[in-house]
Parts: C-alpha cells; sequence; structure tokens
C-alpha cells in the first residue's frame, strides 16, 4: 500500500503536468498523511537540508564551465582536432562526432552541452557531406550521452551524494565504459556508414594537424588536471568544478580570447538558471527519500526482488529493465533523485559494488536521454536538426542497440568496471 501511495501521489501530478520539483514533494506529503508524520516543518527541513551539501556544490561549477567552454571556443577547437585527425577517412565525420564527444565529456560533465555543441558544429558539414540527416543526428545524439559517463560527470555526483557513494571512485570508475561506449558506435558508425554515398573531406597535412593540436591544446590539459588530481587526492570532485570553471574562463578571455567580458553576464545567467533547476529538483527530492526511508519503501522493494536476491546478474538485469522503462518517461536527473534512495539498500543487501552499480545506473539513465518521448537530447537533436522526432528515431536506433549491448555486457562482466578502476587505484 505505501508503494502505491507513493508511486501515485508522484506520477498522478506527474501526468497532469505539474513540475516533477513539486511532484516529489506532493509525493513525500502523501506519505506523511499516510503514516500520520505530517509535519510542514520537517519538509521545510528537509528542502534546505537536500540543498545543504558541499559535494553539490560541484554541479553549478560544472554546468558553468560548460557554458564557457561552448562560447569561449574550447569545444569548437576540440571538433577541429578530431577532423584534421580522422575527418578524412570513410565516414569521417562520423568518428569526429564520437571522438569529439568523448574529449567534451571530459570537460563538461553534461550530455545536453556536448550535443548542442556538437550538433550546432557537426551537424551541418555532415549534411553538406551527403550523410543521412536522420542518421548523423542519431550518431551524434547518442555520441553525446557519453558526457554523463566519463567524468567529470554531473550524473555521477547526483548519485554519489544522493547514494552515500564515493565521487572520486564513481568517476575514476566511468572512464572505461565510456570508451566502450565509444566504441560501440564506431563499430555500428562503420557498419551503417557504408551503406551511404558522401563526399569525404581532405586529407588534412601533418603541418595542419599539428596546428590543430597546439590550438587544442589548452582545452586538452583540462580533464588531465582534473583526472590526475582527482587520482592523488589534490582536491575534491567540488574542488574540480571550480578549478574547471576558472581554468575555462581564464583560457577563453585570456588565452582564446573568444569569451569578451560583455559576453559573462549571459553566460553566467545561463549556468545559473540550468544550475537553479537541477539543485530545485535535488532539494525537493530530499522529502520523498527522507519518506521514503521512513515508510521503508526499499524494504518493499527488497521483498518483491526476493526470488533474486540469491543471482546478482538476474537481479541487476531486472533492475536495469525497469530503469531502461523509467528513463522513456523521465528525465536524468529526476530518475537519479528518485531511484537512487530506493534502489541502494537492495543493491547493499544483495552484496553488490555501490561503485559498480553507480557506473551501471548512469550509464542506463544517460541511454534514457535518448529515448522518447522525453529523450532530452533528443528534443537538443531535433532542434537544431529541424528533424522530426519520428526520423531521428529511426536515426537512432542503431546506435541506442549499440549502446544497450554494452550495458548488458558490463551486467555480465563486472570486470569490465572493477578491474579498470584497480589500476588507476582506488
Amino acid at each position: 500500500m505505501t508503494v502505491s501511495i507513493f508511486l501515485g501521489a508522484l506520477l498522478g501530478p506527474m501526468a497532469l503536468g505539474v513540475p516533477i520539483a513539486f511532484a516529489l514533494i506532493l509525493s513525500g506529503v502523501a506519505l506523511m498523511l499516510y503514516l500520520g508524520l505530517f509535519d510542514a516543518q520537517i519538509v521545510a527541513q528537509n528542502v534546505l537540508n537536500g540543498a545543504d551539501s558541499f559535494p553539490l556544490m560541484a554541479v553549478p561549477f560544472f554546468l558553468l564551465a560548460g557554458e564557457v567552454m561552448n562560447t569561449g571556443g574550447l569545444s569548437r577547437r576540440i571538433v577541429a582536432l578530431a577532423m584534421a585527425m580522422v575527418g578524412h577517412i570513410r565516414g569521417g565525420l562520423g568518428f569526429v562526432a564520437i571522438f569529439a564527444a568523448c574529449i567534451l565529456s571530459s570537460l563538461s560533465g553534461s550530455a545536453v552541452a556536448d550535443a548542442a555543441a556538437l550538433g550546432a558544429l557537426l551537424l551541418p558539414m555532415m549534411l553538406k557531406s551527403g550523410h543521412d540527416p536522420a542518421r548523423a543526428g542519431g550518431l551524434i545524439a547518442s555520441a553525446s550521452i557519453i558526457g554523463p559517463i566519463i567524468p567529470p560527470s554531473i550524473g555521477f555526483i547526483l548519485f554519489g551524494v544522493v547514494g552515500g557513494v564515493s565521487i572520486t571512485k564513481l568517476f575514476l570508475a566511468g572512464i572505461f565504459p565510456g570508451l566502450m561506449i565509444a566504441a560501440a558506435l564506431s563499430i555500428t558508425w562503420l557498419i551503417v556508414a557504408r551503406k551511404e554515398q558522401f563526399e569525404l573531406p581532405p586529407r588534412q597535412s601533418g603541418r595542419l594537424r599539428l596546428r590543430a593540436f597546439v590550438d587544442s591544446l589548452w582545452a586538452l590539459f583540462l580533464p588531465v588536471i582534473i583526472i590526475v588530481g582527482l587520482k592523488f587526492g589534490v582536491f575534491t570532485p567540488t574542488e574540480a568544478g571550480v578549478i574547471a570553471a576558472v581554468y575555462s574562463l581564464f583560457v577563453s578571455m585570456v588565452v582564446y580570447r573568444e569569451l569578451a567580458p560583455a559576453q559573462l553576464f549571459h553566460v553566467f545567467v545561463s549556468a545559473a538558471k540550468i544550475g537553479a533547476v537541477v539543485m530545485f529538483l535535488v532539494a525537493c527530492a530530499a522529502v520523498s527519500a527522507w519518506l521514503i526511508t521512513v515508510a521503508d519503501v526499499p524494504g518493499a522493494l527488497a521483498a518483491l526482488l526476493e526470488p533474486l536476491m540469491g543471482n546478482q546478474t538476474a537481479l541487476l538485469i531486472a533492475i536495469m529493465v525497469l530503469i531502461v522503462i523509467v528513463g522513456t518517461a523521465m528525465d536524468m536527473t529526476p530518475t537519479i533523485l528518485i531511484m537512487t534512495p530506493v534502489l541502494m539498500p537492495v543493491i547493499k543487501q544483495a552484496g553488490i559494488d555501490p561503485v559498480y552499480f553507480g557506473v551501471l545506473f548512469i550509464i542506463n539513465n544517460s541511454i534514457g536521454l535518448i529515448t522518447p518521448p522525453v529523450g532530452t537530447v533528443l528534443n537538443v537533436i531535433c532542434g537544431v536538426s529541424k528533424l522530426s522526432m519520428e526520423n531521428l528515431m529511426k536515426g537512432v536506433m542503431p546506435f541506442l542497440f549499440a549502446e544497450l549491448v554494452v550495458l548488458f555486457l558490463l551486467v555480465l562482466f563486472p570486470e569490465l568496471v572493477t578491474v579498470p578502476v584497480s589500476w588507476f587505484g582506488r
């Protein structure tokens, strides 16, 4: 009964168009009334405590870094470097998108920011070369979701805060799975691109490649600073967000000089708007998270999953299928905030490594960004390309299937996550 009340109070208002943040509070209040615990002060206190978190301060700083990179020329130079290196091979523009997505993901941590940058810079070039619009848009959308997987990742920060898991370990654990997804997309693109007739960009000379590399060196240096600093404990993930924001501002304004002081206000306001939405969601989710614990919703879920508790692989497959279904109807941030407090007790009870589960969980949520009807990244690409959602979905399907295969392999072979983490050191 408790689970039914929680889901009804959450999904009902959402179906009526109530913003998710307020639906989260309503679901918490409904549980409080059912349990006879209603107190407005408890609601207010949980909202305030939900946002009062030092690790969460990394989110607005990484969002600011992403806005600065797109405006200040860092993203454009990364795409130019990818063009110089692999643009001339058959299907090269597709490989440029994947290569650039991997580098951009190590800068911003946001799939939406990467999709906006790649869509604006690469999609017109791919269409001009003769690529199928739907397939080109599908590839860029699918490559963009590497953003929340390769560190730094806003998704990992939220999961780490809500689930009580080391954000540094999550960051390091996401590197190899992110590269696996990039490899799967490359293989899929190699197969589907053979059917197309398109014009190949000219091969860049060694001198031009070197120039592109030197020009992008300042941008490439940022992920090195973040990964090395986290591995050796020089700074925390929150401090890494500050470093990313300050570094990108310095490079954009002093080195590249593409970000004028007059543009700063617009950049800060844009980042603040996105950050405010995320932080308000986190604050409101704290109410329902507290009630989920008090009402022992995880215990009820564990009882339902009791037949699978002895088989970690079967349990993970069932949970991954559930998250895929949820991801089709809910965006990444609310899914993390709602599902994490429900699933983490079950995961710990089953003896599954929380870091390993966190990687699977964020990959699955990232895939949800390219599944309709919500599909935030799909909507971004539709806006850039002027394609209909129906046509874009046809183009994204082969790449979506490839990413689901990678997720399935990671469920079957946990070593693909745990062993690379040991290379970086726990």
